[in-house]
Formats: C-alpha cells, sequence, structure tokens
C-alpha cells in the first residue's frame, strides 16, 4: 500500500537525507531518518525506510540495509523511488541482471526520470545489453536533446552495434550544432571530430576519414595524431608517395617511434634485405643519437650481417654506459643463433677489456674507461641469468661489484639472481643493501619490501615501508588507507605461508573490500 504522502516539513528532512546521501555524510542521513520514522504517522514511510536501508548499506550493515529496503518496498510497491534503491543496493552486490530489472520497473512508475535511465544505460553496458543500452540512451537523447552526453551516448551505442552509417549521421547532425569560431581551440570539439574520425576508419571508409582530416585540421587540437591518421589512411589509398612524406616527418618528430618505422617500409615498399637496411641506414644518418634505427634492423638481418650490425650496437652502448641495453636486445632472445652471436661478442669484450682496455686486442684506437668494462660484465649478468646461467650470472655480477660497490643497479640484479636461483632470503638480504645506497628512492624501497614480504620478512618489511608512509600512524594501517594492493596481497601470502591463517584471511578480507569499492 503507497506511503501518505508527507508534509512540508517531512519533505524538507527527506530531501536533506537524499543530500546527505549524494555527499557521503552517512550518519547525519540516518538522523533524519530518525527524525521522520520516529513520527509515529510516518513511521512505515515506504521511501524512507529504503533510504535508511541505502544508508545503512554504505555503512557496511548489509544485512539491515536488505531489511529496510525490502520493508519500504512493501510498504510503497508503487514508489520509483523504492525500486531505485533496491536497484541500487543489488548493484552493490553485483546482482546485475536484479538490479536491472529493479530499475525497469522504476521506470513503469516514472518514465522520465534520469537518474534511473542513466543508471539503468550503466547497467546494460556493463552486461552488453548493447540493444537495451540503444533503447535507454534513445530515451535520454529524447528527454535532454540540447545535452552533448546524450547525443554521444547515442552515437556510442550504434558505435558498439556497428551500425557506423547511423553512428556517424547522429555524429554529424550534433557537430552541425555546435558553433564553434574556426580560430578558437575548443578541446571537446577536437575530441569530437576524432571520435567521428575513429568511427569512419572503423567502417573502412578511408577516403572519407582523410577528407575529414584534412577539413577539420585547423579545429582538432592533437596534431601529432592529424599526420597519424593521414599516414595510416594514405598508406590504406596506396597513395605510397605522399604516405612515405607524412611518415619520414613523423619519424623526424619521434625517431624512436617502431610504428612509423613500419609504416615508412611500407609506403616506400622495402621488400628485399638490401631495401630495408637501406632505408634504416638512411634515418640513422639524418637522426645519429636515435637508437630505434639501429636496433630495429637486428629484428630482421641474421648471419655475418647480423654479427657486423649487433657488433656496433653494442660498442656505442657499453662506451656510453647504458643500463637498460639489456632491456633494448631482451626481444631477440627467441632466436638461439642471435642469442650465441651476442654472447660470443659480449664475453670476447670483457676478457679483452681487462688485459688492454680495448674492445679487440687485434685494434688499435683510445682506450676505454674502466665503466666499460663494468657495464660489460652486468648485461653478462643478465644474459646468462636469462638463460638460467645462475652461477656464471652470479660470478659476473660479483665482480662488477668488487670493482664499483656503490652502483644500486649491481646489488638490484645480484637479488633478482637470487629470487631466481629460488633463495628468497638471500634475495631479500641484497635487496636491502641496494636499498641502503639510496634510502631516499620509493621504487627501491617498496621492491625491497616485496622481497621481504616473499622471504617472509613481515616486521622488517612493514618498517621498511614505514620510511615513506605518514607520521603517526603505524605502515600496515596506511598502506592499508592508501589501498596499497601489492603489499597486502604480498602480506595474505606471506602470512599463509607462515601458516597465520587468520592473519592472511584479514588481509584478503581487506583486499576484497577495496576491489569491491572499484567494482561499484
Amino acid at each position: 500500500m503507497p506511503s501518505t504522502p508527507l508534509p512540508p516539513k517531512e519533505s524538507n528532512l527527506f530531501k536533506r537525507i537524499l543530500k546527505c546521501y549524494e555527499q557521503k555524510q552517512y550518519k547525519n542521513g540516518l538522523k533524519f531518518c530518525k527524525m521522520i520514522l520516529s513520527n509515529p504517522k510516518f513511521a512505515e514511510h515506504g521511501e524512507t525506510l529504503a533510504m535508511k536501508g541505502l544508508t545503512l548499506n554504505c555503512l557496511g550493515k548489509k544485512e539491515e540495509a536488505y531489511e529496510f529496503v525490502r520493508r519500504g518496498l512493501r510498504n510503497d510497491v508503487k514508489s520509483h523511488v523504492c525500486w531505485h534503491v533496491y536497484g541500487l543496493l543489488q548493484r552493490s552486490d553485483k546482482k546485475y541482471d536484479e538490479a536491472i530489472k529493479c530499475y525497469r520497473n522504476a521506470l513503469k512508475l516514472d518514465k522520465d526520470n534520469l537518474q534511473i535511465l542513466r543508471d539503468l544505460s550503466l547497467l546494460q553496458i556493463q552486461m552488453r545489453d548493447l540493444e537495451g543500452y540503444r533503447e535507454t540512451r534513445y530515451q535520454l537523447l529524447q528527454l535532454r536533446p540540447t545535452q552533448r552526453a546524450s547525443w554521444i551516448g547515442y552515437a556510442i551505442a550504434y558505435h558498439l552495434l556497428k551500425d557506423y552509417d547511423m553512428a556517424l549521421k547522429l555524429l554529424e547532425e550534433f557537430r552541425k550544432t555546435q558553433q564553434i569560431p574556426p580560430n578558437k581551440i575548443d578541446y571537446e570539439y577536437s575530441e569530437l571530430l576524432l571520435y567521428q574520425n575513429q568511427v569512419m576508419r572503423e567502417a573502412d571508409l578511408f577516403q572519407e576519414s582523410l577528407e575529414h582530416v584534412e577539413t577539420y585540421e585547423r579545429q582538432i587540437c592533437d596534431k601529432l595524431m592529424i599526420n597519424e591518421i593521414k599516414g595510416e589512411m594514405l598508406l590504406k589509398l596506396g597513395r605510397l608517395k605522399e604516405a612515405s612524406e607524412i611518415y619520414k616527418e613523423l619519424i623526424d618528430r619521434n625517431s624512436e617511434n617502431w610504428h612509423y618505422y613500419e609504416g615508412l617500409e611500407k609506403a616506400l615498399q622495402a621488400r628485399t634485405l638490401e631495401q630495408r637496411l637501406e632505408v634504416y641506414e638512411g634515418i640513422s644518418r639524418q637522426h645519429p643519437r636515435a637508437v630505434s634505427p639501429r636496433r630495429l634492423p637486428l629484428n630482421f638481418v641474421t648471419g655475418e650481417k647480423f654479427r657486423e650490425l649487433m657488433d656496433k650496437f653494442l660498442r656505442v652502448h657499453f662506451s656510453k654506459g647504458c643500463p637498460p641495453l639489456f632491456t633494448t636486445l631482451k626481444s631477440l632472445y627467441y632466436n638461439t643463433e642471435k642469442v650465441s652471436t651476442i654472447q660470443e661478442l659480449v664475453t670476447g669484450y670483457e676478457m679483452s677489456l681487462k688485459t688492454c682496455d680495448l674492445f679487440s686486442p687485434y685494434e688499435n684506437g683510445e682506450r676505454e674507461p674502466p665503466t666499460t668494462l663494468l657495464w660489460v660484465r652486468y648485461f653478462l649478468a643478465q644474459h646468462f641469468d636469462k638463460l638460467g646461467q645462475f652461477s656464471l650470472a652470479l660470478d659476473y655480477i660479483n665482480s662488477a661489484i668488487a670493482s664499483t660497490p656503490t652502483l644500486i643497479e649491481l646489488f638490484y640484479l645480484k637479488a633478482k639472481i637470487y629470487k631466481h636461483v629460488g633463495n628468497v632470503k638471500e634475495a631479500a638480504k641484497w635487496m636491502d643493501e641496494a636499498q641502503s645506497l639510496d634510502t631516499a628512492d620509493r621504487f627501491i624501497n617498496s621492491k625491497c619490501a616485496k622481497y621481504m614480504l616473499r622471504a617472509n620478512m613481515v616486521k622488517d618489511a612493514e618498517e621498511m615501508c614505514s620510511k615513506f608512509t605518514r607520521e603517526g600512524t603505524s605502515a600496515m594501517e596506511n598502506l592499508n588507507e592508501m589501498q596499497c594492493m601489492w603489499f597486502q596481497t604480498e602480506c595474505a601470502l606471506a602470512f599463509q605461508r607462515l601458516g597465520r591463517y587468520g592473519d592472511a584471511l584479514k588481509k584478503c578480507h581487506e583486499v576484497e573490500r577495496v576491489s569491491s569499492t572499484f567494482l561499484r
């Protein structure tokens, strides 16, 4: 049976309940609920009971929340507010199908309620009910035809349904309504144009996409994206000469983007090994400091040519000292022939640098500084670690540490090698050594804490993290407050290994609670 309509005083209190819920002032909201429900005339007021339940749910009192919301719904089954609240409750428990049913019931009672329609559309997209999403977005467009979100949302529905023609018609109709002066910078309008162009590209309308981006070039703020679209579309349309010019411009702008080189190769129709090498050599001459035009040929050359190019590449990087060199070459390690060539070259450098400070004993030239040998050994330690030859990896890293005992990267790598061996205690010890060399580095601090947790040293890990957490509260509490998930999960696993299952479960609950807030 429907609730009695609230008089002005109680009606104002109910509005304050809604405001408190929106502003997350849940305790104040409960006080106002109590003020209405304490009046015998409104003790069973359905909408107030429902809002009390919703507020209790936000405070974690789920059972009480369901009890109040169901009671409110029984007392006022014809209230769209009660059905909407019941839907919100179901959604918080991830019962999306049930929540959708509740929203639909609410819309039967108030078909033009914007908030219910928005909530329904969000759940429909979550459940991939694209047809339903399109219908809901159409209703929102009818109710708010002047809002940008209404048009874009309806166009997105057709885009997701792969009805590109309709999506483009809607976007174009909406674009025509935007009064933007030609020389004015409007970022939202620019993003609308780029989205329109994206739909064209997905619909394989290559000519239209190119014409569109050329027409509205001045209104689009992202000039890099304009050139990327032009290059891609010219390539698709077979206008190779124009495409090559665009990709050369893009490489001049960013000579380290691998996609630009791929586009340039296609535009120049470089198919043979010689043609491809010629492309990269030309760019390398124009951009002598760029790494990519010297690195990319290593992917496709083999044999003696690979040895020659790899020799040049390695010497330059070892001489100037490049810690991430191994990471740059790691993708080549699928090819055993290339791996053996790299190993042969670098072990040769190590032997020669030890004796004569040159990369090869058979050459004359300027002697290499001691740091070159250091980076060669650092590379060899990573190389043998990757191949699973841990004793050799440790020999090389120990030699590097003996020569330079103040470099963090060396201790970090030694800890990593011990981790791969399976000796987590030793790994944590060496990571702690690395951390002690730079106590102001948050990254190495976090790594050290993680290694300690892997070694079941929970207390030590907490003390390590306390260097960067808020003073006055324990590190564990502060990390939980900051929703530091990696720490919580590693803690749970450490407690499990130690047989402290209660503590492990407590950590799991903390992780689950944080995760549930992400998924609401």
